[in-house]
């Protein structure tokens, strides 16, 4: 081969189980490695393939394929330094070309070929599951959206002020919830970036709350990436602490509600804070309280406490996300 030509390409470096096939000028087969006719073989070359040229012997077997790599002829002609693969109705073998030359004459060329028909159905299969996951995530969203468009309309028919409250904090759940899994169904992972999320997160809850003052809100920070389960969580638990911030802390006043995150490895630590009224004698014994605590505990594994710094209420999760945390 060409000393100019690199001895990999972007498909890796060759492999033992390789098999080679040894060309004519003119792309005939002068000989090959048993390997090399396994491959054959495997896309449905059973006639003899010495002295046969080996661009006709795959055309035949590819010409029912409606995608053809465009490579394909200059490769099994043996004319240029590259790669491509062809797929039958049997299989899928990549084939690598070296061209041969002497005295800076071509004479010829060797292929390199291997089965990947294995590697390529998991490939696809993955890319499948992959769509499928993110449909499932999306249809999902779409359903919890209903949900808390039926969960609007029954607030507006309702005349009682405890029952509207009531739904309405439901509302802010299940849009919560709705928010983790649109952004899931956007990612082929199950883990989401969750500080893209976390602003129009934090402002829909604040802007959710039962308030008619204005409310300021900032994040500072970074919550890193977080799988899905503990990203419904933790959005569910940030939602519900925002808006208590905003009915509870800052009430008829207005303010400020800040949420400060610190990521460690799975480590994970969160401030809300607003500059409220402080807590006082009110007692922490809420539904919404409740909900947060179960969901700290029981999905984040972590521990959440409250306490009144100088000026308004100061909450504090520390929490284990990510690989590892359960």
């Amino acid at each position: 081969p060409n000393a100019a030509i690199p001895p990999a390409t972007r498909h890796g470096m060759p492999r033992l189980i390789d098999g080679a096939i040894n060309l004519d000028p003119e792309g005939h087969v002068l000989d090959l490695t048993p390997n090399a006719r396994s491959c054959l073989r495997r896309l449905g070359v059973r006639e003899e393939v010495n002295g046969a040229v080996l661009a006709e012997l795959i055309t035949e077997v590819i010409q029912d394929q409606s995608e053809v790599d465009e490579a394909l002829p200059v490769v099994v002609m043996g004319k240029a330094s590259w790669m491509a693969e062809v797929e039958s109705s049997s299989g899928i073998v990549s084939f690598r070309a070296l061209p041969l030359e002497q005295e800076g004459e071509r004479i010829g060329a060797l292929l390199l070929c291997r089965d990947v028909t294995e590697m390529r159905r998991r490939e696809r299969e993955l890319m499948t599951k992959d769509a499928t996951i993110r449909e499932i995530h999306h249809r999902v969203k779409n359903n919890l959206q209903t949900v808390s468009a039926l969960l609007r309309m029954q607030i507006r028919r309702s005349d009682s002020a405890e029952v509207k409250a009531a739904l309405g904090e439901a509302e802010r759940r299940v849009a919560a919830i709705a928010r983790v899994h649109e952004e899931l169904s956007q990612t082929v992972d199950e883990t989401i970036e969750f500080d893209n999320m976390i602003s129009r997160l934090l402002r829909m809850a604040a802007a959710m709350a039962t308030t008619d003052q204005a409310v300021e809100t900032a994040f500072t920070g970074s919550f890193g990436m977080v799988d899905a389960d503990a990203a419904s969580a933790l959005a569910v638990v940030i939602s519900e602490l925002v808006a208590n911030a905003v009915e509870h802390g800052l009430g008829q006043r207005g303010g400020k509600v800040t949420l400060e995150a610190k990521r460690e490895g799975n480590q994970l630590d969160v401030w809300v804070r607003d500059d409220g009224c402080g807590l006082g004698d009110k007692p922490l014994n809420g539904l919404g309280t409740s909900i947060v605590r179960t969901l700290v505990r029981g999905n984040l594994n972590g521990t959440i406490d409250w306490s009144c710094p100088e000026q308004g209420t100061q909450v504090h999760i520390h929490a284990l996300v990510g690989e590892g945390a359960s």
